[in-house]
């Protein structure tokens, strides 16, 4: 039977078991058996992790890291992304083992870990070129400029769906800005997070720079939002969690950057190639499992080709090879856990007792006795008052509703609580233009859905959170702006009279 590594916290450059002891099982949502477990982390882990954080940052006056030339983080930065490439086959397997994650998606998320951390390598090198940056100002007598400083000692707290390269998002930034760091990863899914702390160790990362500890959300992830020493929180999780962890930082005025949940629109005119706006209808909600803050499981379809459309997506669905993740060609695993396989499949109960059809799927695989296997389930007959319809699922299920004009489809598509992303499928470019600026979402697609890349923002408006991950912006996140301002006259400034000629 496949098992992983035993780890322990990462704290201070070393492993360090919990003071408490504790540890939690680590279940493989495609068979529910063990396969190991991990540290569970408490309060007083944290206090310890937050402390070696705090030590690294003031090192030698800042100088070993916060303040060390950008080029020395930067070669660090380079060294974890070669490691990364070097274990990606071997992280790539524990990552579908830990989270049902189909292995050919884990191995491409492998590469995306690596090219996160080679791209904040570069633009973090260029920090140190970029100082002083002069302010114009309308007095001869002052002269201005910018400095942009690492933010201090940050909390990273992260999900369970994409774990690694979640994780990468927020690491890779915050130390190529000059941060030091916690980062707690889901309970759900910790295990390529605690191998990044074994590359950390690796390459030599200075101790205390990166801390990473494991452990359930209201014993480890709750104390890092509230710690006194924790500069700033960045989160990407659940709606829900988002708000404890703003009404903790607000109580220290704290800065925080929130990734939240999402139910984003996808629009398909009647324009389009049908089979290739089908596949990427399917791939904006069925990739991951299903598992992404901005699929796009709301899909708005126009009613001249409504029927078509859905037949065709059954068609397709059908074809969706559901296996084990480590099987060869699977293209959907299980989801995560029991309780997400039980809360999904209350939604997919409730839409039918509320009135929906569903067109496809809507149970276990009969293939698959065993792990937390849903099948791609397609929802019809849809009203905007169902919960399917409005509540986030987290799990392989697409809603649909017809629209008969271009000013009720961006109606029906901004009638969230939320604004993570939205895609449109037209091949009228004009049209994908006007609906592009009026839709209220951070992330706009145009004839596909799902495409990330780490040079480009990401994040959302309205409950989906706010603030900005990845591209030049996912760097700002963790900087301060000091403005330094200085007299350059040889006059006095002659505010207050002299004494000495009084």
């Amino acid at each position: 039977m496949a098992t992983i590594p035993c780890r322990q916290l990462f704290i201070n450059g070393e492993w360090r078991e919990p003071l408490l002891k504790k540890r939690i099982p680590v279940i493989n949502p495609a068979t529910e058996l063990a396969i190991g477990d991990i540290p569970a982390a408490t309060a007083e882990d944290v206090d310890l992790a937050v402390e070696a954080a705090r030590d690294a940052l003031k090192r030698n006056k800042g100088k070993d890291w916060a303040r060390a030339p950008s080029s020395v983080r930067a070669k660090y930065l380079r060294a974890i992304a070669a490691k990364i490439i070097e274990r990606k086959s071997e992280l790539a397997k524990l990552e579908s083992l830990d989270c049902g994650k189909p292995l050919d998606e884990a191995a491409w998320d492998m590469d995306d870990v690596a090219g996160c951390f080679e791209y904040y390598a570069d633009l973090g090198e260029k920090l140190d070129s970029k100082q002083k940056a002069p302010v114009s100002l309308p007095m001869e007598s002052f002269k201005s400029y910018v400095l942009k400083e690492p933010i201090g000692v940050v909390g990273l707290i992260t999900p369970w769906n994409y774990p690694l390269l979640m994780a990468a998002w927020k690491v890779a930034p915050a130390l190529a800005a000059g941060c030091t760091a916690v980062l707690k990863p889901s309970e759900l899914s910790s295990v390529t997070c605690l191998e990044l702390a074994d590359v950390c160790r690796e390459v030599g990362l200075p101790a205390g720079v990166l801390n990473i500890i494991t452990g359930l959300g209201h014993e480890a992830g709750a104390p890092i939002a509230s710690h006194p020493h924790v500069d700033k929180v960045a989160f990407t999780g659940s709606t829900e969690t988002g708000r404890k962890i703003m009404t903790a930082a607000a109580q220290m005025i704290k800065p925080v950057s929130l990734e939240l949940g999402g139910k984003s629109p996808i629009i398909v005119f009647d324009d389009v190639d049908i089979d290739k706006a089908v596949e990427w209808t399917l791939f904006g909600c069925f990739w991951t499992n299903g598992q992404i803050c901005s699929a796009t499981s709301r899909l708005l379809i126009h009613e001249k080709i409504a029927k078509e459309f859905i037949e065709r997506m059954v068609t397709w669905a059908k074809n969706i090879k559901i296996s084990d993740p480590l099987e060869e060609g699977c293209r959907m695993g299980p989801v995560v856990s029991q309780t997400q396989y039980e809360k999904i499949n209350k939604f997919i109960s409730n839409a039918k007792s509320e009135g929906a059809t569903i067109s496809h799927g809507g149970s276990r695989p009969k293939h698959l006795e065993k792990g937390f296997y849903i099948e791609p389930t397609i929802i019809t007959d849809v009203n905007t008052s169902m919960q399917i319809w409005r509540e986030e699922v987290f799990g392989p299920v697409i809603c649909v509703k017809t629209f008969s004009s271009e000013d009720e489809a961006i109606e029906l598509a901004n009638d969230t609580h939320y604004g993570l992303a939205g895609a449109v499928i037209s091949n009228d470019q004009d049209r994908c233009q006007r609906i592009t600026e009026s839709l209220n979402a951070g992330i706009i697609w145009i004839n596909c859905s799902q495409p990330c890349f780490c040079q480009a923002p990401w994040g959302g408006n309205k409950r989906s959170g706010f603030g900005r991950e990845l591209g030049e912006w996912g760097l700002e996140n963790y900087l301060s702006v000091k403005q330094v301002t200085e007299y350059t006259s040889s006059e006095p400034w002659g505010w207050y009279p002299s004494p000495s000629k009084l």
